[in-house]
């Protein structure tokens, strides 16, 4: 049987974890570029205490800017910042930025290939209460389809804190989701993080389990109890969603012959499609998809929206028994 590896240097989550929203690691990322970078910007649409960026316009009040309820004028400016050598890390809810201001996310950004990074908040249908209007659900297939965008989907605070960092050192355009609820901290200062790279936390020669965001953390507790009726499960953090890392993926397809993904998003065209995609063309092995089930959210607290779509260790479980009979 396998195991977490001991290289990749987890929280021992099996004994409790700390829950920290991802967007806290944003805004600590943000303190730390404006610290050290003098190129970056920060931008926000009137939402500032909520994505964070409150932390940058307290410490750091000239490299702030609030445009108001203006998403599509926010990246028009954006852009043009980038221009002039800044490098602006533009802020606001997912549904906001990916929605509203797509056409200039498409037009002047990816395709003036201009370098802005996007923060998308409150992603996922975990932002509860505020109801369907502002769970961010579909990003990651608008951002993915994208031309030249970078799309990375951290695990926890941690690892956003690093790919917000890593964001200002990469020449073109990132998006960045995370979320609102605090989310299990597994992740450490050594974890290895290198966008582009899925890393395997746990191995495994049954099926491989790929997750991105916090479902990274359901993955695993859905490895140990597949572990207690005799599956190894391996599971891997696929958090850059864009570009793929195909070689770690082909090589799960080989070793594993059965593949499930999870992902706090649409089943059409996230992470789930994404790793079809290569799978069908190089490798097929039977799969499923464990996502939002092509339905709006509602309102209601996390757990019970998470737990009631199937966002859970039980839903990835359910559907490793699926394909494990298909492979059969």
């Amino acid at each position: 049987m396998g195991g977490i590896r001991e290289d990749v240097h987890l929280v021992d989550y099996r004994k409790g974890v700390d829950m920290v929203p991802s967007r806290d690691g944003y805004g600590h990322g943000l303190l730390w570029l404006c610290e050290h970078d003098d190129r970056v910007v920060v931008c926000d649409a009137d939402l500032a205490k909520s994505t964070r960026t409150i932390w940058v316009r307290d410490k750091f009040p000239e490299k702030f800017v609030d445009f108001g309820i203006a998403e599509q004028d926010m990246l028009a400016e954006a852009g043009g910042m980038s221009r002039t050598g800044l490098v602006p890390f533009v802020t606001t809810y997912g549904v906001f930025v990916a929605g509203r201001a797509w056409d200039q996310i498409r037009t002047s950004i990816c395709y003036g290939e201009l370098n802005v990074k996007i923060g998308g908040a409150h992603g996922g249908i975990s932002v509860g209460p505020d109801g369907p209007t502002h769970q961010s659900l579909e990003e990651i297939p608008l951002m993915r389809v994208l031309p030249g965008m970078t799309l990375v989907v951290p695990t926890d605070a941690i690892e956003a804190k690093k790919a917000t960092i890593w964001a200002a050192s990469h020449e073109g355009p990132v998006y960045l989701r995370f979320g609102r609820e605090g989310v299990p901290v597994i992740t450490t200062e050594e974890t290895p993080f290198t966008v582009g790279r899925a890393e395997v936390y746990r191995d495994g020669g049954d099926v491989a389990i790929i997750g991105c965001g916090p479902l990274v953390y359901e993955a695993l507790v859905a490895a140990d109890k597949l572990e207690k009726e005799g599956v190894d499960a391996r599971v891997i953090n696929c958090h850059t969603v864009k570009p793929l890392d195909v070689d770690t993926l082909l090589t799960a397809a080989k070793e594993c012959g059965a593949i499930v993904t999870a992902e706090e998003a649409q089943v059409y065209g996230g992470l789930g499609g994404a790793v079809a995609e290569v799978i069908s063309q190089h490798h097929p092995v039977p799969m499923r998809i464990v996502g939002i089930e092509d339905v709006f959210g509602e309102s209601g607290s996390p757990r019970e929206l998470l737990d009631r779509y199937g966002m859970n260790s039980d839903n990835i479980v359910s559907k490793v028994k699926e394909v494990i009979e298909m492979k059969k």
